[in-house]
């Protein structure tokens, strides 16, 4: 009984693949609005400002970052909790693919969240008349709580890991002789 248990358990991660590929999907979406995005700024160009050409390629980067994220979670997350990708033989397959595990890809995710709110940000400094000054701060104060969200969550990663080395050299802490 206990061995059908864990063998349905261990089975119930393939559920978790539908969910990769809706993010595939939302992907798609991204796409779409970075071409949409893309017209718009382009169909802009002969009365565009130095302001607004920084706005428009700020708000493509943006939507780059968003997607480079996607991709992060999609291909780490199927990786670490459905199946390996078999794929090797691969050329193009990104290097760090197959690598990142689940803590490495909460760095990721954290870095990519506090870069995606410093564009945010930026957006907001390069038309600050257009922002009533309470919503600046907000922003603001959101932005650093993302950052030391991320250097905390980073600090508890390589404590963790040195904790673990620690223990993994000393005799006395690893039960060994």
């Amino acid at each position: 009984m206990e061995r059908l248990i864990e063998r349905g358990l261990f089975a119930s991660r393939w559920l978790m693949a539908p969910m990769y590929v809706g993010l595939v999907g939302a992907l798609l979406i991204l796409l779409w609005t970075f071409l949409m995005e893309l017209v718009r700024f382009a169909g802009a160009l002969p009365e565009l400002g130095v302001d607004n050409a920084v706005l428009g390629v700020l708000a493509l980067i943006d939507l780059s970052l968003a997607g480079n994220l996607l991709l992060i979670v999609i291909f780490s997350g199927y990786e670490n909790f459905v199946s390996r990708m078999d794929l090797k033989d691969e050329e193009d397959r990104p290097e760090w693919q197959g690598t990142v595990d689940f803590a490495g890809l909460k760095l990721k995710l954290v870095a990519s969240i506090v870069a995606i709110s410093g564009i945010h940000l930026l957006k907001v400094f390069m038309d600050v008349t257009k922002y009533p000054e309470d919503k600046i701060r907000w922003m603001v104060i959101i932005h650093l709580v993302f950052v030391v969200s991320g250097v905390l969550l980073a600090l508890m990663d390589w404590i963790t890991a040195r904790s673990k080395g620690a223990k993994a050299y000393r005799p006395g802490l690893s039960g060994g002789s």
